[in-house]
């Protein structure tokens, strides 16, 4: 590198060192502004303010005196701040995000002032602009690199410090039905007179372990839902309960959150519901919902609302009972082969069209005479009626689609039908 560009890294440094304490402030506020997450109360922010500060005094050093990017670790205010992020479950991805940041507007900064300085070849110029966004960049990285090991070790320190204390707090309110709201209200340390909606998140036992995944999931609920914080608890190393609170009733975008789920996590909802007993309700709703999505054969679905599944969630506590009734409403029908399950499916649709054969005909794909065909079929294989017990047949069609890996096998060995 030429000389001439060494020093006029070196100048353009100290130009920004004389002004840093007014482009210190500069940022800060700029990052209040433009990352939600750095809007912070007023400890914290004077801790943002001395990571952020720290970081352009160790910057400026490494251009004015052209110290190897190597000898640079995190400065010890970037270090905390990080940690604080941490302990606060805040976003990692938003503290990064503040870095990148952090670099484009640094590096206008300098340009700003490179062009002040006077006299220049144009070779010198380019090559010293270069020379800036290299070590700026280089800077950023090395900073980056141990911060996130900063931010995840304390991430886990911090949940294995007060999650267990968390965790008896948290079962405790679910468990005691003694408990008064404002008891509540301590033990969890926020109110619970408003409107909660739960939430079970979890990885696949048979998937890879991705540690972050759960939290960004409790994140993206909370967006959808709307200002606040999750109120979290992991129940074991690869599933999350999640609570977020309204203030009045919310209807949840269901396609945003199929949309942002990463990582393989997938995601069930209670119903949304006031109060104590609502913030119970709603966790109960949520672990039969996801009973319903890891037993249905359909093994794509990534987010299910309880509402949508009520009645089958209902049905998932006793699994062998539920299975003897099918048996016995289905008869011959709950064989488990193509064939009948072809005569199920279209059996479902039928009575879900009120018995219109045109409309079930269009959903399926299939000619009217098939469907005619089908139906004459399933009463040949009940050995009675649709209209006899239509309802029955409904509930246990839908258990059979719905809750199909929780039955026993012996679910599709048919008893004599009743009757």
């Amino acid at each position: 590198m030429l000389p001439a560009v060494d020093a006029v890294v070196a100048e353009v440094a100290r130009a920004i060192d004389a002004d840093l304490p007014a482009l210190t402030d500069e940022m800060t506020t700029w990052f209040a502004e433009v990352i939600p997450e750095f809007r912070h109360d007023e400890a914290v922010r004077r801790l943002m303010v001395a990571s952020t500060s720290s970081n352009l005094v160790a910057l400026v050093g490494v251009l004015m005196h052209s110290i190897p990017v190597e000898r640079i670790s995190v400065p010890t205010a970037a270090a905390e701040y990080a940690r604080r992020f941490a302990q606060h479950s805040l976003s990692l991805e938003a503290l990064l995000r503040a870095y990148r940041l952090g670099e484009h507007r640094f590096m206008q900064w300098a340009l700003a002032r490179m062009d002040k300085i006077g006299g220049m070849p144009t070779h010198v110029a380019l090559a010293a602009v270069a020379e800036l966004s290299l070590r700026t960049s280089r800077y950023i990285d090395q900073v980056i690199e141990g911060l996130v090991d900063i931010y995840e070790t304390e991430r886990r320190l911090w949940n294995s410090r007060i999650g267990a204390a968390r965790a008896a707090q948290i079962r405790l309110v679910l468990e005691s039905d003694n408990l008064c709201e404002e008891e509540a209200r301590h033990l969890l340390g926020m109110p619970v007179t408003g409107w909660h909606t739960a939430a079970v998140a979890w990885l696949p036992a048979e998937g890879p372990s991705a540690p972050g995944a759960l939290d960004a999931t409790a994140r993206l609920l909370q967006e959808v839902a709307g200002p606040g914080t999750p109120l979290t608890l992991l129940a074991d190393e690869r599933t999350m309960w999640i609570w977020v609170q309204h203030p009045c009733p919310h209807r949840l975008d269901l396609g945003r959150l199929r949309e942002g789920i990463t990582s393989g996590v997938r995601l069930a909802l209670g119903a949304q519901a006031p109060g104590l007993d609502g913030f119970r309700g709603s966790l109960r709703e949520a672990i039969r919902a996801r009973a319903v999505v890891e037993t249905a054969r359909d093994r794509s679905v990534r987010v299910l609302a309880f509402d949508d599944v009520a009645v089958a969630a209902l049905l998932t506590a006793e699994s062998e009972d539920l299975e003897r009734w099918i048996a016995r409403v289905l008869g011959d029908l709950a064989a488990d082969d193509s064939g009948t399950g072809q005569l199920r499916d279209t059996v479902r649709v039928f009575l879900e069209t009120n018995g219109s054969y045109t409309q079930t005909a269009a959903r399926l794909h299939l000619h009217k005479n098939t469907v005619h065909y089908r139906i004459r079929k399933v009463e040949e294989v009940r050995g009675r009626p649709l209209a006899e017990d239509r309802l029955d047949v409904e509930v246990a069609l839908l258990a059979m689609a719905l809750l199909w890996r929780r039955l026993p096998k012996s679910a599709t060995t048919p008893t004599a039908p009743s009757g």
